[in-house]
């Protein structure tokens, strides 16, 4: 257990710093275990898969771990980065990173305790080196791949799965490398320990510059442009002639619902940006049962109108590529408030 402690502390100790760091609060707590879980259980899939898949290789043990072994389980980690991502519940760098590093130190949990049982004879020092290692390895390889993968999403969003190939392919030669030994364990763990925290940072510091700035800017251009929505100018604005020019290609309910769908998408983004500045003052602001009646009018709305319509807005460009992770955020600030209230 001494081992164990030793070999996982750093990493988790550097995923709490993360989060106390985390002045915007991105990632929830519960999200954190559940990150851990994910990796917990794709360490138990990659065991099981090893032991179904040893025999028909005939490696030695050795050879398996240097070339199969993190193709295995970089591709497991990265399975488990690709739900949050999907599902938009990633918004900056910063939490893709931190779910990352949790997903990492999930699976070295898992990972250590079974090298605890089958090196119990060795050596306290040696166990220590070689969980301490696989430990930073499986948290920066997974951190990569959730960070690399999260910036591609953002440039290029229709890219689907293939943005977790580039950050994969670099965990996996990080991970063969290490598996090689071409230094020693505890060398190459006391690199990893220095590297990855300074590269972590500094995603981490350039994550909250854009965070500032998506807040900052984005609130003004969302305020502005829901005030123009409500004006009588509005028919003489761009938004307000491409609007019209859509009545002569879709029924008049399904525009006035696009025209609804445009005030709700702002209404949603305002009120996202607005808890944000809140969590950095260190204020906790509730979110009311108007926030989630919003939001499943965005649902009917987008329902109503269609894909050929949501197509027909899209080169309005008046919302972001982070609009569904601030949905995600207002969903989550809502049932934390009613978690609360409970108690």
């Amino acid at each position: 257990m001494l081992a164990l402690v030793v070999a996982l502390l750093p990493v988790l100790a550097f995923l709490l710093l993360l989060l106390l760091f985390d002045s915007f609060k991105l990632v929830p707590r519960p999200m954190v275990l559940r990150a851990l879980g994910w990796g917990a259980l794709a360490a138990c899939a990659a065991l099981a898969l090893h032991a179904w898949l040893f025999p028909f290789t005939g490696l030695s043990p050795r050879a398996f771990a240097r070339t199969v072994a993190p193709l295995t389980e970089e591709t497991l980690k990265a399975l488990c980065v690709l739900y949050p991502l999907r599902r938009r519940q990633l918004g900056f760098l910063v939490d893709a990173g931190i779910v990352g590093f949790g997903i990492g130190a999930g699976f070295a949990l898992v990972e250590n305790v079974e090298y605890l049982r089958t090196l119990r004879d060795a050596h306290l020092v040696v166990w220590i080196a070689r969980g301490f290692g696989a430990a930073i390895v499986h948290a920066s390889t997974a951190a990569i791949v959730a960070v690399a993968a999260k910036a591609l999403a953002d440039r290029y969003p229709g890219a689907g799965a293939a943005v977790l190939i580039p950050g994969w392919c670099l965990a996996v030669v990080l991970h063969a490398t290490y598996n090689r030994a071409l230094v020693s364990p505890v060398l190459a763990g006391a690199v990893l320990l220095f590297v990855v925290p300074l590269a972590m940072l500094a995603v981490f510091d350039r994550s909250e510059r854009l965070t500032r700035e998506w807040i900052g800017d984005g609130l003004d251009l969302d305020v502005e442009l829901l005030a123009l929505i409500r004006s009588p100018q509005f028919g003489d604005t761009r938004l307000g002639r491409y609007l019209a020019e859509l009545r002569t290609r879709f029924p008049g309910p399904v525009v006035a619902d696009m025209f609804c769908l445009i005030q709700v998408e702002l209404e949603l983004a305002i009120r996202a940006k607005g808890i944000l500045m809140a969590r950095e003052a260190g204020l906790d602001v509730p979110v009311d049962e108007q926030v989630l009646a919003t939001l499943e009018e965005r649902a009917y709305l987008q329902r109503a109108i269609g894909s050929t319509g949501l197509l027909a807005l899209r080169p309005l460009h008046v919302t972001s590529h982070r609009d569904d992770w601030h949905r995600h955020l207002l969903r989550h600030a809502r049932r934390a408030n009613s978690g609360r209230s409970r108690q």
